[in-house]
């Protein structure tokens, strides 16, 4: 009975002291942002056509797409910065009719879409309108973004720990203790928005305007420090 006693003071004891290292920690979320200029665009752009043949809407968006790919060509876009990103032929009814009578077939909608990636922001505007004389009619969207993503999120990551650092010390000077040594260190993410810049059906023209304004890149980290006596 006296060694078990014994055991069970030791143990209280060690546990006590672990709460206790624990209780003297801080914990502080740090946030990193870093604002940059996009460096390429990704421009959705297609054509479709609905006629009463579904060959003849095939026909004509295949005639449409090559004329794009030539276009795209032609502009100095090269063929690995061109992608095929959507087919499709389909039967069109109209449906509103009594409820006892069949849908009428209408005809066949069919239609080709391709995503380019544009390296050179100032050609965006020059790119789309080309597009559009080749015979696309329907712009789906740009997105901006940064052909080294890796470097920004880094840049946003050690701005995160500088701002969960000063935070710290920060805390611990208004408290009257110390800083001890860093126990733990956990991102809690990181983005990087991509927004579309414009979405539209198009008419006829020469060129588009278009700003790509600027990314914002943002990185969140957790950091756990030791208080010192």
């Amino acid at each position: 009975m006296r060694l078990t006693a014994i055991i069970l003071v030791a143990w209280c004891g060690l546990g006590a002291g672990v709460a206790h290292a624990e209780d003297r920690q801080i914990t502080v979320i740090g946030e990193g942002v870093i604002t940059q200029a996009p460096d390429q665009a990704v421009i959705s752009v297609g054509v479709s056509h609905q006629t009463s043949s579904a060959q003849m809407a095939m026909e004509m968006v295949n005639d449409a797409a090559r004329a794009m790919i030539v276009a795209l060509d032609d502009a100095g876009i090269e063929a690995r910065d061109m992608q095929t990103s959507g087919l499709s032929l389909r039967a069109v009814h109209d449906r509103n009719r009594n409820g006892d009578e069949r849908p009428l077939l209408l005809g066949f909608s069919a239609s080709n879409r391709l995503t380019v990636k544009v390296r050179d922001l100032e050609a965006v505007g020059g790119v789309l309108g080309t597009l559009v004389k080749a015979g696309a009619n329907d712009i789906g969207g740009i997105t901006f973004g940064l052909r080294d993503p890796k470097r920004a999120q880094d840049d946003a990551r050690r701005n995160a720990v500088a701002d969960a650092q000063t935070k710290a010390a920060l805390y611990a000077d208004a408290a009257g203790v110390s800083l001890g040594k860093v126990v733990s260190i956990s991102e809690s993410g990181s983005a990087m928005p991509r927004p579309e810049m414009m979405r539209a059906s198009m008419a006829s023209f020469d060129a588009v305007p278009v700003a790509p304004g600027e990314l914002s890149v943002t990185a969140h980290v957790t950091m756990v420090w030791e208080l010192a006596d």
